[in-house]
């Protein structure tokens, strides 16, 4: 810190302790140079669209833990660069959330500081969780830039595929082409989701009767291969075709993957069943395919171990005896699907989403059933009802007015 100090000659009666704080926070206290860029509305989208990998501290001034981050974010920026020159390939960059909290708004940022990844723009759904160190955050940058396309040398490999993964493989007639350059951005984003693998020139040519070539192996022995249809060159196309294959539409929720699942932001629907029990499961994927796949991207469909998650079984008055069971966690309030029998009823389940959209559930579950007809010529409002109910009723559901979610589960369980 000293020589900063004498490169800026400060006069003798400034607070040293006072520059200090201000430099920390201006990113000059390291020596060498560090490029933190300082994101804003008018850059952000410019900056994270051009880069390959960018990490994004979202911090507050007035907390501490952003205080004490600032001075290792740069040192690990520092070590990243030299390692990687390129200014395209890795991105440090920082938001002020104070200053700009439609920034914050925008990526659902709703704790200080909080490292978030984006792959040529697009924010990937895990954020950084390891240490704060600047070895463990250098690392984590270096790990990011391991190719997670992994290429096959010989056309046995190719047969032999691990079947217990969900694998995507491509044929290409060459590595330097648009066609593998948009597999490799795809295979970069949802690295965590599937394995990717590659053949090239004489290897891949019994696959590429016409062009390059991508297919998706599913989980299992003898599923038969499901081909991508689309133009390789379409990025957004093969992203999303791949992204369907290697997010299943239905995801086990537990406790380690649960604040990631939060993080997304959008509510549960969730089946309770017990492990043994598949067929509650495979109706309930069957049911959410035909009835809301509309749905996806405003609810997270997921499924849930019964003894696992017994805690939140009970906030809802139910036991691993009553599973299967089916609710909604909306994040203020957890609502029950009155009877799992009734996902066989054509448009019930959707109807069950639909309500959590309009208030109804959330006005039900404070006041009592709605009316069940309103009068004609009125039309139903979301939001809350307008008129208080009656004292009985809502004392009667008063005791089942919580604040609990699938995941506040005491600490001590941990």
């Amino acid at each position: 810190m000293h020589h900063t100090m004498k490169l800026l000659a400060l006069p003798p009666s400034v607070d040293v302790r006072f520059v200090t704080a201000v430099l920390l926070v201006m990113g000059l206290s390291t020596p060498g140079q560090a490029e933190i860029v300082s994101l804003d509305s008018n850059n952000i989208d410019d900056v994270l669209n051009n880069a390959g990998v960018a990490l994004v501290n979202f911090y507050a001034d007035w907390c501490r833990f952003s205080q004490m981050l600032h001075p290792i974010f740069e040192e690990a920026s520092n070590i990243v660069r030299e390692e990687f020159p390129d200014t395209k390939q890795v991105v440090f960059a920082r938001v002020d959330c104070d200053q700009h909290s439609d920034i914050a708004q925008r990526y659902r940022i709703t704790k200080y500081p909080t490292l978030k990844l984006f792959r040529n723009g697009m924010m990937m759904k895990r954020e950084y969780r390891g240490q704060r160190s600047v070895t463990a955050i250098a690392d984590f940058i270096r790990q990011q830039q391991v190719d997670p396309v992994k290429e096959l040398p010989s056309v046995e490999e190719i047969n032999s595929v691990d079947r217990s993964k969900r694998n995507i493989v491509g044929f290409f007639e060459n590595k330097d082409s648009d066609n593998y350059r948009t597999f490799q951005k795809v295979a970069n984003i949802l690295r965590d989701d599937c394995t990717f693998l590659a053949a090239f020139g004489e290897v891949s040519r019994s696959e590429r009767f016409s062009g390059d070539n991508v297919v998706y192996k599913p989980m299992g022995e003898g599923i038969p291969d499901m081909v991508y249809l689309g133009s390789l060159t379409n990025f957004d196309l093969t992203y999303a075709w791949a992204q369907d294959k290697c997010v299943p539409l239905v995801r086990e929720i537990t406790f380690e993957n649960g604040e990631e699942l939060t993080e997304e932001g959008i509510p549960f629907l969730i089946l309770f069943h017990l492990k043994e029990d598949t067929e509650s499961l495979e109706k309930f994927q069957h049911e959410v395919a035909r009835q809301l796949i509309s749905e996806k991207g405003s609810i997270n469909f997921l499924h849930a171990d019964c003894d696992k998650f017994r805690h939140p079984l009970l906030h809802i008055q139910k036991t691993p005896a009553d599973c299967p069971v089916i609710a909604i966690d909306s994040f203020r309030h957890m609502y029950v699907f009155p009877d799992f029998k009734d996902l066989n009823v054509p448009g019930k389940l959707k109807q069950f989403v639909l309500d959590l959209h309009s208030g109804k559930l959330h006005r039900e579950f404070h006041h009592g059933p709605d009316p069940t007809d309103s009068t004609p010529g009125q039309e139903e409002t979301g939001g809350e009802a307008a008129s208080s109910p009656p004292e009985s009723s809502f004392q009667k559901l008063a005791p089942s007015e919580t604040r609990y979610t699938i995941l506040s589960r005491d600490r001590d369980e941990l």
